[in-house]
């Protein structure tokens, strides 16, 4: 099962167990963590932004939809390595990954 990293907007990191295919969207709500979602994942919105540790980043399968990189050109505190939860499935490749919550507007 991979883990993920997730570090809050108060700083605290806090790592859990995934299931591989589910998104970080999915993972975060299973386990409590403080991140909105508010189209339910169907890329409507920023909600689930996140930050993806530079050091993992690479390792993370690219944008497949133009409409993520829309959604993303939406947030004021967009980073290089910002992407939304929604679209972000955990396989064991990605066992270990940190994100960062993203501002919420």
């Amino acid at each position: 099962m991979p883990r993920v990293t997730f570090i809050g907007r108060d700083g605290v990191a806090r790592t859990v167990e995934s299931f591989r295919d589910f998104t970080l969207l999915e993972i975060a709500h299973l386990n409590d963590i403080d991140i909105e979602g508010t189209c339910g994942g169907c890329m409507g919105c920023a909600t689930c932004h996140v930050v993806v540790d530079p050091a993992w980043f690479p390792r993370l399968p690219p944008n497949r939809f133009a409409e993520e990189e829309d959604m993303l050109a939406l947030l004021p505190e967009r980073t290089p390595t910002s992407r939304l939860g929604c679209q972000v499935s955990l396989s064991d490749d990605l066992d270990g990954l940190v994100v960062t919550l993203g501002r919420v507007w």
